[in-house]
């Protein structure tokens, strides 16, 4: 490869949903025009964009935390807006109120969706009747979507494409570092082991659980990350809850979601879908540790305790489990709530490292982004 091949504007670091976006938003808005996307597996969007929820959030699921809520109410409409092919909105959903350890009961969830602006109202009683009335307060119908990962990632490869984005597939970036001058570098390698070095202008490291995972001048993220392995089973429901989507509120419940790649539901328990925790440190790599996981699925006690609230669940089959690593920021372990992480490397400068615990938290990463006072880059063709 040459010199000039070697050379980018930007080095965006993992093709996953936040990567893909913050590259389109890099050609299209900011007008860089070398950009190189290194993404370790083989296509984009394969690893937590996919082995998740695929929930759009409109804010009722954080009643904790009012300016994720917020946050999650004013993105929906828009990403609904850019992504229609990629939104499930053919569903009924619905939020129920434990009667005993929720941390919010039926008047104080009410009043809260209130506040934020999200539109709420009781469920009719034959959706009501799905429920256990001993275990739960009350139901009602929302306004929430899903999403189809397969679909996003059709768009990214078209954007990326379109945006004349270079992408290097089953290749990682192992070391970080200062360049000459005011430029930055990245050793990559790829899955047979060999190497190249790439002089850019600016790192955008959207890794995920990998963020601190680098050698060289790296210095890390200032920000305390917990690392958590987790089970999401994809399960056949029977028919009457084939078309809901449902979560109990608020504390150690679940949730059953459509899964749209896969036509089927996900289902997450509180207390069951985290099977694994750490805290993350450099040099301790997450995807190893999963790796090295024996992933024997929870799914027989989330059906078990799902089931004392939602009978019909009991004859529901599972098919398939996605097992993951979930990172979230420590400091929001107390309220649950999920804002982005965005630093920039003062040891590094051009060097960002981005984590959003939402799909929808990528307008807050691009909104960060728009105040970036970017370089005037100019090439010699």
């Amino acid at each position: 490869m040459s010199s000039l091949d070697q050379d980018q504007d930007a080095v965006v670091i993992g093709g996953g949903f936040y990567g893909a976006a913050i590259a389109v938003y890099l050609a299209r808005q900011r007008g860089l025009k070398r950009i190189r996307l290194i993404e370790r597996e083989p296509a984009l969007l394969m690893r937590a964009s996919y082995n998740n929820q695929a929930r759009v959030h409109n804010g009722y699921h954080y009643p904790r935390s009012f300016t994720t809520a917020y946050r999650s109410r004013v993105n929906l409409p828009k990403f609904v807006r850019n992504w229609p092919e990629a939104v499930k909105q053919d569903f009924t959903k619905l939020y129920a109120i434990a009667r005993r350890n929720s941390k919010v009961n039926a008047k104080q969830f009410e009043r809260f969706c209130q506040s934020i602006g999200s539109v709420i109202q009781p469920a009719d009683p034959e959706l009501r009747a799905l429920f256990e009335p001993r275990m739960i307060e009350n139901v009602f119908l929302v306004e929430e979507y899903a999403f189809d990962t397969t679909k996003l990632a059709s768009w990214a490869e078209r954007e990326l494409k379109e945006c004349g984005v270079h992408i290097s597939y089953q290749t990682r970036v192992t070391e970080i570092s200062k360049g000459v001058d005011t430029s930055l570098q990245v050793v990559t390698e790829t899955k047979q082991g060999e190497q190249e070095l790439i002089t850019c202008h600016y790192i955008f490291n959207c890794t995920y659980s990998g963020l601190n995972q680098f050698k060289g001048d790296f210095p890390g993220v200032r920000t305390g990350l917990k690392q958590e392995i987790t089970e999401m089973p994809l399960m056949q429901m029977p028919p009457s809850l084939d078309g809901l989507g449902i979560t109990v509120m608020d504390g150690p419940f679940f949730s059953m979601m459509p899964f749209p790649a896969r036509g089927l539901h996900t289902l997450s328990h509180v207390r069951y879908t985290p099977h694994l925790h750490w805290d993350d440190r450099q040099g301790l790599d997450p995807y190893k540790k999963l790796d090295h996981y024996e992933q024997t699925s929870r799914v027989d006690r989330m059906i078990r305790d799902v089931g004392r609230y939602i009978p019909s669940v009991l004859g529901a089959r599972h098919v398939d489990s996605l097992f993951e690593v979930k990172t979230v920021l420590t400091k929001s372990e107390n309220d649950d709530g999920r804002p982005i992480l965005f630093e920039k490397h003062l040891e590094l400068p051009g060097c960002y490292s981005v984590l959003g615990g939402k799909i929808d938290n990528i307008y807050d990463v691009l909104e960060k982004l728009d105040t970036e006072p970017f370089l005037k880059i100019t090439h010699a063709f």
